[in-house]
């Protein structure tokens, strides 16, 4: 009987993570980095290890470690992730049109003006 090596472990889908990001939130907003379009990119390598290039409302922001902390254990729940690396992007800068319609929605239903 042959031993399973890493590179016979089954890749996550980018579709995975996104879902699996969709836990993550910035506490002093009430939507998801995914659906706030923070996510701007995500990939996938051999081996399982898992690159998230993803940015924040606002530079400065007093929760970055906290949102990064929780992106990378969110992403290692994932099925075939061996591990995350997250990196903080500031350009293009994230705006409101960034957000998808549902997270429109959700800030909507919180009272925001989007």
């Amino acid at each position: 009987m042959s031993e399973a090596r890493d590179t016979d472990i089954e890749l996550p889908s980018k579709e995975e993570l996104y879902e699996a990001l969709k836990i993550v939130r910035d506490p002093e907003i009430p939507v998801n980095v995914v659906d706030l379009g923070l996510i701007y990119n995500l990939e996938v390598k051999e081996g399982g290890e898992v690159d998230v290039e993803m940015t924040l409302t606002s530079m400065g922001c007093p929760v970055q470690d906290m949102i990064q902390a929780d992106a990378e254990l969110a992403c290692m729940k994932v099925p075939g992730v061996k591990k995350v690396n997250v990196e903080f992007v500031w350009s293009p800068p994230w705006t409101p049109a960034k957000m998808s319609e549902d997270g429109k929605k959700q800030m909507r239903m919180f009272g925001f003006n989007i």
